[in-house]
């Protein structure tokens, strides 16, 4: 298991940095051919918007073709976008591009979480599994935006899109090697129908409140702290410094946890990442030092970085086996959405509240309900998703 994971991680990290690279160059591109922050804005938010829409059919298809094809769709998908982007680098190829590059990233997200799942054998092995996952996105949201400035300031960008077009041809590969799951056949009495059936469990509507809320609070932390850091006269660099910080400190939560999951639960752990993340917006607003910062910055990423692998154990816990791939699209969904929608929400929020009352209210709300999080079990009965 060890291997297979070890394979699945690189693949992940190679298509999602060919994502994120995007990500990076393709607003800057615009910036300096003149096209307004509400165009950028624009072209950032089909990154998301894509997988939005196309995370149930996503779902739907590895539960049907496990996680091979859907991944090998998803390298075709990446590749063609970033060469898209290299050959005809305008504003309407660099919007196509971003919408098939998130929808890459989007299904290869889903059907890896999908067959990790299903490698684990118990609530341990899935906490085990998903902390190792979940290192990935970490590295290539560094890797993928680093490697592409490096390319654009020596070659310029169409030779950061096309090393990044290169990229998921490794995912390709390492893919190819892993042996698939045999497929899970529908109960009798138990056809999938509707996608939103997944709803009718109290469990998993939970579970997905409690995910969006906390999704939200890494957006609200991406969107506040420049503004608060410029209210206080913070450099760039110093603002850069005090995000990236959350960031390491999330990877590092991610890389112990494995070694400590069968110690932990999955509802203590996300409830108390809850309050702490309370607490933690209630203090935000109040310091005014960039080292003070700094260091809420970092107890934030050990609190919201220690919440995904929880989550995910417990949506293969609670959801059936041969439906995982649907409930991952509605998780994937709810976040997706959130990150389309919540800056605008954000946005407004602060020109009628301020930037305090925005990090008081979305605390407040999160801390209030880390009630459902504690309350969850913390081995679920309907382990390994049967009906």
């Amino acid at each position: 298991m060890r291997s297979t994971l070890t394979r699945l991680i690189g693949a992940q990290i190679c298509l999602h940095a060919a994502m994120t690279g995007l990500r990076m160059a393709a607003p800057l591109m615009a910036l300096r051919a003149g096209y307004s922050p509400a165009a950028v804005g624009l072209l950032l938010a089909l990154f998301a918007l894509s997988q939005v829409f196309l995370a149930l059919p996503a779902g739907r298809f590895t539960d049907r073709h496990g996680m091979r094809r859907p991944v090998q769709l998803a390298v075709v998908s990446a590749v063609l976008g970033n060469a898209l982007a290299a050959a005809w680098p305008t504003f309407a190829v660099l919007c196509g591009a971003a919408l098939l590059t998130g929808a890459a990233s989007g299904l290869t997200v889903i059907a890896l979480q999908r067959h990790v799942g299903r490698m684990a054998q118990d609530a341990s092995e899935l906490r085990q599994v998903f902390s190792w996952l979940a290192i990935g996105p970490s590295i290539s949201n560094f890797l993928g935006p680093f490697l592409s400035g490096l390319l654009i300031d020596a070659s310029g960008f169409r030779a950061a899109y096309a090393m990044l077009a290169l990229l998921p041809v490794f995912t390709w590969f390492a893919v190819a090697g892993v042996k698939e799951h045999a497929r899970v056949p529908t109960p009798e009495g138990h056809a999938s129908g509707s996608s939103w059936d997944l709803l009718h469990d109290q469990a998993f509507r939970r579970l997905l409140l409690i995910n969006w809320l906390l999704a939200s609070c890494w957006d609200v932390h991406t969107f506040v702290v420049p503004v608060i850091g410029h209210e206080r006269g913070l450099s760039a660099t110093v603002i850069g410094s005090i995000l990236g910080a959350f960031a390491i400190a999330a990877t590092v939560v991610r890389m112990v946890m494995p070694w400590v999951s069968d110690h932990l639960r999955e509802g203590r752990v996300i409830g108390g990442a809850m309050v702490a993340t309370a607490l933690l917006f209630g203090l935000y607003p109040l310091v005014q030092t960039a080292w003070l910062m700094g260091l809420l910055s970092v107890l934030l990423g050990f609190a919201l970085g220690s919440v995904q692998p929880m989550v995910m154990s417990t949506l293969h816990q609670i959801t059936p086996h041969h439906r995982h791939g649907e409930a991952l699209g509605l998780r994937s969904m709810a976040i997706n959405g959130s990150s389309v929608l919540m800056p605008l929400l954000f946005g407004s929020a602060g020109v009628v509240v301020g930037t305090a009352g925005v990090f008081w209210a979305v605390g407040a709300v999160v801390g209030a309900g880390s009630r459902m999080a504690l309350g969850m079990s913390s081995d679920h009965g309907r382990h390994r998703g049967s009906p």
